[in-house]
């Protein structure tokens, strides 16, 4: 396998006022294509700082970040606006979905970004909602259907366009523990089926008992001692 993520040496400070707060201190980790992988830590620990980081949805303060054995700081905002669109795949732990449009039209969003032609659009977006259990779901927006429901969109918005890497940051916090595992299982099938990476941040016992490798963030650091495979 190759590598598709690489971290040197990242640090990351945030300033507010005159208080300086040091979220991540020398964090490096190299992911393989195809993982299944956990990020762990209790909040503030850095977690989701350092998947912001893996995401270009911030910077860092120092440090190297390669995506496919691209530095991305190397690029500019329409570069990695372009990197974000063409490799990455994004599931939050508040959905964030877009409230007018059907579930449909919330995964069909990113195809038409990438100008897919709609006969592809309509094909590809039936298929991933049907894996993912949403045939009766197509035609609701947001607001009619359940949690569980919604953070499937959400998960079959990130994987439609067949992204690289999927990064999905504490994406059962809102949901019950079945409907947990049922997304979990989901997601496992289709990082299987697709050999799509996929990385979480989260402290939740059950994406720990699904991921493949589970890397512990412990005050900024990650916790080389800590640090396992379970299969």
């Amino acid at each position: 396998m190759s590598e598709i993520i690489k971290i040197e040496n990242i640090t990351k400070t945030f300033n507010i006022g005159a208080i300086e707060t040091h979220a991540l201190r020398g964090i490096d980790l190299t992911v393989e294509e195809g993982e299944f992988l956990a990020l762990v830590g209790p909040s503030g620990s850095g977690k989701t700082t350092l998947l912001n980081l893996i995401g270009a949805l911030d910077e860092p303060t120092d440090g190297k970040v390669f995506i496919d054995d691209q530095d991305i700081s190397k690029l500019n905002q329409s570069e990695l606006s372009e990197l974000r669109l063409a490799k990455l795949g994004f599931v939050f732990q508040a959905y964030n979905l877009i409230p007018v449009l059907t579930a449909f039209e919330n995964v069909e969003f990113v195809l038409l970004l990438k100008e897919i032609d709609s006969k592809e659009r309509q094909e590809k977006v039936e298929t991933i909602l049907k894996e993912l259990g949403l045939e009766e779901q197509m035609q609701k927006k947001p607001g009619e259907m359940s949690g569980g429901q919604q953070q499937r969109v959400a998960v079959a918005r990130a994987i439609v366009s067949r992204p690289r890497l999927i990064l999905a940051d504490e994406p059962t916090a809102n949901l019950d523990s079945k409907t947990s595992r049922e997304l979990l299982e989901k997601m496992r099938e289709l990082n299987e089926k697709y050999k799509v990476t996929f990385v979480f941040s989260t402290h939740d016992p059950m994406v720990m008992e699904f991921a493949r490798r589970i890397v512990h963030i412990k005050d900024g650091k990650v916790d080389i001692n800590n640090e396992k495979k379970t299969e």
